[in-house]
């Protein structure tokens, strides 16, 4: 007898996991948008898992089936934004308990965690990604209960040694937390590498069309605290729409082609400034010059994302100016869409960002690589 074939993440997320719509046989599934759901006679669920839409939705099944095996995990949650996944995890915390993070994080979530720690009573570290011992140097064992982490961080593209890190994080008794929308689980997949829980902002390239607002965790175990976990998203109310939820199962349909894209298209377009006479630097892990090249290429497989920053010379001023007259890459903040963004974080975050004032944060997209060059050469002249 012939072994059944393990199929490829590609072709698991081209097909939205072989799920089609067993009522008419639609190659599509189906959008569902009831609140709630009939019972019979006798006062029993039709279907026993669906009873009112903010406790389940068949519409959430899909994309949450998908994305968890695409990171080769047992179970993910959809929730209505990336910071609603986030903040959930940090909700199961008691006063007391201690969270180590990085300095540079996305800047919603930083403020965010700053703010909640002073009013629930937490302990925070924010540590320096670019050093090696930061994080052995902040976990205090027995208190520390979440360690957080980007990888690559948003938007220093600092490169942070997942493995190692959950090796700390676990003597110390505490969680690993991986928040991988940048890398997505084609390029990384955070649970091989130890990590307890990875966060999605799904608004970016799971999605991949700038067109929903969404995030989701994925688990590396359904324990209790995992269920902790779902039951919060129930209490708070925190759901994805229906028809967002059908979006982001349906972006996820070409989330291998416009990542892949993406990174071949970003690494060319480093390559080809690094060194511009305009530039100070260009930022992007997928060069040998960067000080995370070496892990990245350990756990990014297959590419090093579409993310990078340039440093302009003449300050915020130059930076500025170079935004301006960009005519191909858009202006406006987020990433992970088929367009080309580009950025002034600075701008963005305001004073207390740890972001330098000439750096312009760009997100490729998957236009043709040659436009982006020329679009950014005469914004450079």
């Amino acid at each position: 007898m012939a072994k059944k074939r393990t199929l490829s993440p590609e072709t698991i997320s081209a097909q939205a996991a072989h799920q089609t719509d067993a009522l008419t046989g639609g190659v599509i599934p189906a959008i569902h948008p009831s609140s709630t759901f009939v019972r019979d006679k006798n006062y029993q669920l039709i279907n026993s898992r669906h009873g009112y839409g903010r406790d389940e939705n068949p519409g959430f099944a899909i994309a949450e089936r998908v994305l968890a095996q695409l990171e080769g995990a047992p179970a993910a949650l959809l929730f209505s934004s990336g910071m609603a996944a986030a903040t959930t995890v940090l909700q199961t915390l008691k006063p007391g308990d201690h969270i180590v993070a990085p300095r540079v994080m996305y800047w919603g979530l930083r403020n965010w965690l700053i703010k909640f720690c002073d009013q629930w009573g937490l302990g925070l570290d924010l540590f320096d990604p670019t050093k090696p011992d930061a994080i052995a140097s902040s976990v205090r064992k027995g208190q520390t209960k979440l360690v957080w982490i980007e990888s690559p961080c948003n938007p220093s593209w600092d490169v942070i040694d997942i493995a190692a890190a959950s090796k700390i994080a676990h003597h110390a008794g505490a969680r690993l937390v991986v928040d991988s929308t940048v890398s997505t689980p084609v390029l990384t997949q955070p649970v091989k590498h130890g990590a307890d829980l990875v966060l999605h902002s799904a608004t970016k390239y799971l999605n991949g069309h700038c067109d929903i607002v969404a995030g989701a965790l994925v688990t590396a175990k359904e324990d209790a605290f995992w269920e902790n976990v779902c039951a919060l998203r129930v209490d708070a109310g925190a759901i994805l729409g229906s028809f967002e939820a059908w979006l982001l199962q349906r972006g996820m349909r070409t989330l291998f082609l416009r990542v892949r894209k993406a990174s071949e298209s970003a690494l060319t377009l480093a390559e080809h400034f690094d060194g511009h006479a305009r530039l100070e630097a260009v930022i992007y892990p997928g060069l040998p010059s960067h000080p995370g090249f070496e892990i990245a290429k350990r756990q990014m497989d297959g590419g090093f994302g579409g993310m990078l920053c340039l440093q302009v010379k003449g300050g915020a001023k130059g930076a500025l100016n170079v935004a301006k007259r960009c005519k191909v890459f858009i202006r406006a903040t987020s990433l992970g869409g088929v367009e080309s963004l580009i950025e002034h974080r600075y701008t963005i975050e305001g004073e207390g960002s740890p972001v330098p004032r000439d750096w312009l944060r760009l997100s490729i997209g998957i236009e043709s690589v040659d436009d982006l060059i020329a679009d950014l050469e005469q914004a450079l002249e």
